[in-house]
């Protein structure tokens, strides 16, 4: 299993989602299993941007690590993002990071599992926790909830104007109970 974080703040930023998470159900040896709902996130960067949609997905598949991170790259170019010429934590088009591998710890150049930064990205955790809260962090140790609880709460004022969902659907893969098995629609309506 595969956890994979999802984001975009250009364009139709739930319509590339979603056809980014089409473009991973067609991988080969690889199923979607699980997404979450999107998210309205303020971004984490320079000044200037416009809001995130974020969410995350499981996927089942028999890919190795290194070659699924190729594919989630050839995802993005596809749908615009030139990561070679983008500014830093800059705006973009779709993000495809791979977060979790199974219980894998790698550190390759290019490639690092579970990703560095996720236990303290609220916008990571948060969608990941709705599909696959118990997911253990290979080298913490810690299910994907109680590193989200360790993190701050969102500045309530921020939160209530801007936090979004994207309404669901019944998307493939067995249901979860409490758990959202959703894949977006549109549009993006207010919590």
């Amino acid at each position: 299993m595969a956890a994979i974080g999802l984001g975009s703040n250009l364009g139709e930023r739930d319509r590339t989602i979603a056809a980014g998470l089409a473009a991973l159900d067609r991988l080969p040896r690889t199923r979607l299993d699980r997404v979450s709902r999107l998210l309205e996130t303020e971004p984490v960067g320079p000044p200037g941007q416009g809001p995130y949609l974020n969410g995350a997905a499981l996927l089942r598949t028999h890919l190795p690590p290194r070659r699924l991170l190729e594919a989630l790259l050839e995802i993005e170019r596809r749908h615009g993002r030139d990561r070679a010429r983008e500014i830093p934590h800059g705006p973009r088009t779709l993000d495809l990071d791979l977060l979790i591998y199974g219980d894998l710890v790698v550190e390759e150049d290019g490639l690092s599992i579970p990703h560095p930064r996720m236990d303290s990205r609220r916008f990571v955790l948060e969608p990941l926790a709705e599909i696959a809260g118990g997911l253990l962090h290979p080298t913490l140790g810690a299910s994907v909830d109680s590193l989200l609880e360790r993190l701050p709460r969102r500045n309530p004022a921020v939160e209530g104007s801007s936090s979004r969902s994207a309404d669901p659907e019944p998307a493939r893969g067995g249901s979860n109970a409490g758990v959202a098995n959703t894949l977006p629609t549109f549009p993006t309506t207010p919590e």
